[in-house]
């Protein structure tokens, strides 16, 4: 059983060595490999522009700006901290901000917070 063991480690690893990337990370397909993989969102509340990274949590963009919402259960079920994010309604306890817009004049100004 033993012996049968080290024909099988010998031939995986011989097997492993004789492929050349085998341990070669290649980019995906169809991925763009720019300088800015990081999404950025410009968020604006009274004037107040900030940057903050696309799917980062909701509560958290509102503390630095300034969004004080109001909590309850911080679980999303009541909805009493609920914000609008370009005129899109959002629960700032469970939500996420929003990616990049595509229009150039949002992307400059912002999306504004209420």
């Amino acid at each position: 059983m033993t012996k049968l063991l080290a024909v099988f480690v010998s031939i995986l690893i011989a097997a492993i060595a004789s492929s050349s990337n085998a341990f070669v990370v290649s980019p995906l397909n169809g991925v763009r490999s720019s300088g800015s993989e990081l999404q950025m969102t410009v968020l604006t509340y009274n004037g107040k522009k900030v940057d903050f990274k696309a799917g980062s949590p909701l509560k958290n963009a509102c503390a630095k700006l300034g969004v004080k919402p109001k909590y309850s259960c911080k679980k999303g079920d009541c909805g009493s901290c609920t914000i609008s994010v370009a005129g899109n309604r959002i629960k700032a306890c469970v939500g996420k901000v929003p990616p990049e817009p595509k229009l150039k004049s949002l992307q400059e100004k912002g999306l504004v917070v209420k």
